[in-house]
């Protein structure tokens, strides 16, 4: 028995600090209008992918998106916001997880429209989504990255 228990407590120092603690999830909040399934799908989705999300209904959504700066050209279906920046519509979670790891110097993401096979939307997708950044500046939104 003295013998299991060293054997234990040798795991334990080696590797113990990785051992019973949970991952910490990335708090998000996903503004949406009431009764929105899509905007419930993509909320599911942030969940499933690691993200703890909190889903605010709300009956105006233009003005979230102005509060974050989102212009017309870039506006989703719902507003997701994390950390300081504003995730635009049915953004697939590589892109927001390299945006978490890179934090460029933008406003966020958009998937502009509710894109066929984006994660929430029904459908088959069929080619990569261009992913666009939000930005201050006027013109065509730079490209961010296509997944």
């Amino acid at each position: 028995m003295k013998k299991l228990a060293l054997v234990f407590a040798s795991l334990m120092l080696v590797f113990g600090p990785g051992l019973g603690v949970a991952q910490e999830k990335t708090a998000a909040t996903l503004y949406k209008k009431p009764g929105c399934l899509c905007c419930d799908a993509y909320a599911d989705y942030l969940r499933a992918n690691g993200f703890h999300v909190t889903v605010v209904e709300h009956p105006n959504m233009t003005m979230i998106k102005k509060t974050y700066g989102v212009r017309q050209d870039l506006a989703g279906c719902h507003s997701t916001v994390i950390g300081k920046y504003v995730i635009e519509g049915h953004v697939p979670v590589g892109a927001i997880k390299r945006l978490l790891a890179e934090h460029p110097d933008i406003k966020g993401i958009s998937l502009p429209g509710m894109p066929q096979g984006s994660p929430g939307m029904s459908g088959t997708k069929e080619a990569p989504f261009e992913v666009l950044s939000i930005t201050d500046k006027d013109g065509p939104a730079p490209v961010y990255t296509k997944e």
